[in-house]
């Protein structure tokens, strides 16, 4: 059953940008949900509409795409799973919060999410000290043998999964897990150990079933895959963190300086 035309000229006219971006190429290709799902992500994820922003009635959609209203509840129920849009009781669907991190800072998810003014928690997966394997001595350059701390655990941003954080440090810094609690960067300054520099890379993935279940997302969903290594003043390997993030959530921003004046 298709949609009776029952839109308010006004109404269009606040949407009217992000209307012309739906449905232009629409084909027989695929089912019109997956279609239309596709479109309102792309606008999302290309920043077309910012967090916070409600997204068009599902009326208004239907109006403008033909598509019946259950093709279009089903579309943006689609988005929902994956994170993108969340609906509020009796106001409209909107467009979830993403985190944006500022790559040049050396700073924990804890004081990150703070400052953003969220509430920052974690579910612990594993807390242990061990002896080190060869490969994470070779990484944190020690002796095979030496004691080490294993941290895993699932980051949680006002209780949604935002990534899964597995971490090595040389138990000699962080000597008892007890004082650990959500953030390690604490620990590690109360022990007097603070990171001093570090570096980070940043991959573009998809999500494993065992992280897609961590995270609250589709198995295959993008995630953000960064390896940390952070050194104390004197260059003595601290840190190492492997961590997957939703790709849906999570956005590194950068400041660009000239390199060279004359490229």
């Amino acid at each position: 059953m298709r949609c009776k035309p029952c839109f308010s000229i006004e109404e269009l006219a606040i949407k009217d940008v992000l209307l012309n971006e739906i449905g232009a190429g629409w084909d027989k290709s695929s089912p019109l949900y997956q279609q239309l799902a596709n479109d309102l992500r792309k606008l999302i994820l290309d920043g077309q509409i910012s967090s916070g922003e409600s997204i068009p009635s599902e009326r208004v959609l239907c109006e403008k795409t033909s598509a019946s209203r259950v093709t279009i509840r089903k579309a943006i129920d689609q988005l929902i799973i994956e994170g993108l849009l969340f609906r509020r009781q009796g106001s409209g669907t909107f467009i979830s919060e993403r985190i944006e991190h500022k790559g040049e800072d050396l700073s924990g998810f804890t004081d990150e999410m703070r400052t953003l003014g969220v509430d920052p928690s974690s579910i612990w997966l594993m807390k242990m000290i061990a002896e080190a394997t060869s490969e994470e001595a070779s990484t944190l350059k020690l002796s095979t043998g030496t004691q080490v701390c294993r941290l895993s655990r699932v980051r949680l941003s006002n209780k949604m999964p935002m990534g899964i954080e597995n971490t090595i440090i040389p138990a000699q810094f962080l000597p008892d897990l007890e004082t650990l609690t959500d953030s390690l960067y604490h620990a590690l300054q109360a022990n007097n150990r603070s990171p001093s520099h570090g570096e980070q890379k940043v991959t573009a993935s998809i999500a494993s079933p065992t992280e897609a279940g961590l995270l609250s997302i589709q198995e295959g969903g993008p995630v953000l895959r960064i390896e940390r290594y952070t050194f104390l003043p004197d260059n003595t390997p601290l840190e190492y963190t492997r961590s997957v993030y939703r790709g849906d959530k999570y956005v590194f921003t950068s400041k660009l300086q000239p390199f060279n004046q004359g490229w």
